[in-house]
């Protein structure tokens, strides 16, 4: 079954200036702010302006300059926050979810940004 964009999800209202965000960075395709309930002492949310639901949808379906664009934000944002180890950082994990059994909690294509302090292991077994 093909996607089918929500836009009165939550992102969708940020996006349209419907809820207010602390914005970190904003370009032509990408909008990335701080989470509301961080998990780490850096968390940030890039998402694309596009309708995009997950990764593999963005993967698909976005534009050559929207998965450009998306990514140089994310490199941008991590040298930003001190984070990316080319730059000197101690590192970052970045998180997408999907669907149901990846925990996707909001239906719109976002990526998480966690820094600044050791994360622990991907995973734990179950």
């Amino acid at each position: 079954m093909p996607y089918q964009y929500d836009d009165q999800n939550i992102f969708a209202k940020i996006l349209r200036g419907e809820i207010p965000n602390q914005t970190v960075l904003e370009t032509e395709h990408t909008l990335a702010f701080r989470d509301i309930a961080p998990k780490a002492p850096e968390h940030i949310l890039v998402i694309p302006k596009g309708p995009y639901v997950a990764l593999d949808h963005f993967c698909a379906e976005a534009s050559d300059a929207e998965i450009v664009d998306f990514h140089r934000a994310v490199a941008e944002i991590c040298k930003m926050i001190g984070a990316g180890p080319g730059d000197g950082g101690d590192g970052f994990r970045g998180i997408t979810n999907a669907g149901e059994n990846g925990v996707q909690e909001v239906p719109h294509y976002h990526l998480h940004i966690l820094a600044g302090r050791p994360l622990g292991p991907m995973l734990l077994m179950r």
